[in-house]
């Protein structure tokens, strides 16, 4: 996602963007790919949707090492238009969604270290360019997120910007999918993360609530942890037809000083697929009480 320091660091371009450097990466870094890229490889085939598996395979994502962002870019170009571009780490929003609606996906050049495999905060290339990058070889999803980026400037015109991060962060990041009966993974935050992979699809703690637009944007979102609730859509098309065809303004305004619901919150209006116990959240409030 972005911050919203709009000054580049030192070394960065105005857009934020920085060479990858990819001889610099140590054998170590390579091996630490390998490694999350070995796990996540082995557990999503049966949990992720095929079109992720797919785009692992036209990009040709399971050579050895950290991809070469010039090389990934040339595959994902030749698919959708898309590339791939480095940046030091978080970027402002309004360069975040002027990547975007340009067909350019902003990822982190440096990887997490060994003793953070399991979860850190700040994505790194491993989240950016395992997790997303498949997708955008897929002509709808890569469409949906132009469209996102180009919806991103306009809100951030009418000072809507956190209310369209949460439908990014309820799709793009932490999206659910129901296909042929079954609920399937595609949000990067997901599945760049062996834990919520297994968690989002198979704990009954979380609340799996059908996809509405207007419930996302009024609803809160975990940083910190495991989701308490996802939404689940039917497919990418109607993602994408649900994106072009609303007039956002209107419901910005609409949504304008409405209350927030927080992130465990079911309404009788919910098309609920799982009624979560939040037996987890729970669980963890409990054992930062006993510290």
């Amino acid at each position: 996602m972005a911050l919203n320091d709009p000054s580049p660091p030192a070394g960065a371009a105005p857009d934020w963007t920085i060479p990858q450097d990819w001889a610099a990466y140590t054998p170590a870094e390579h091996a630490t790919w390998d490694r999350l890229f070995e796990r996540q490889a082995k557990m999503l085939p049966d949990r992720v949707v095929p079109e992720f598996m797919a785009g692992l395979d036209v990009l040709r994502m399971d050579k050895p090492g950290i991809p070469d962002f010039e090389a990934l870019s040339e595959r994902l170009m030749k698919a959708t238009g898309w590339q791939v571009v480095a940046v030091p780490g978080l970027v402002p929003d309004r360069v975040f969604f002027d990547h975007l609606a340009n067909r350019r996906f902003v990822a982190g050049n440096f990887i997490r270290t060994p003793d953070q495999i399991d979860y850190l905060q700040e994505p790194d290339v491993f989240h950016d360019v395992f997790g997303h990058v498949p997708l955008l070889a897929h002509p709808v999803f890569a469409d949906y997120m132009q469209a996102y980026g180009q919806g991103g400037l306009r809100a951030d015109g009418l000072g809507a910007i956190e209310r369209l991060s949460r439908l990014y962060w309820y799709t793009v990041e932490f999206g659910l999918i129901r296909q042929g009966g079954d609920l399937k993974l595609y949000g990067a935050g997901i599945v760049s993360s062996h834990g919520e992979s297994i968690y989002a699809l198979d704990d009954p703690s979380p609340n799996r609530i059908g996809f509405d637009l207007r419930r996302i944007m009024q609803t809160e979102y975990r940083i910190d942890d495991y989701q308490q609730s996802y939404f689940v859509i039917d497919s990418f098309e109607d993602l994408l037809r649900q994106t072009i065809e609303t007039d956002f303004a209107p419901l910005y305004a609409a949504l304008d000083g409405q209350p927030d619901f927080a992130v465990d919150t079911l309404l009788p209006t919910d098309r609920i697929y799982t009624h979560g116990t939040q037996a987890y959240a729970r669980d963890k409030i409990r054992q930062s009480e006993r510290m």
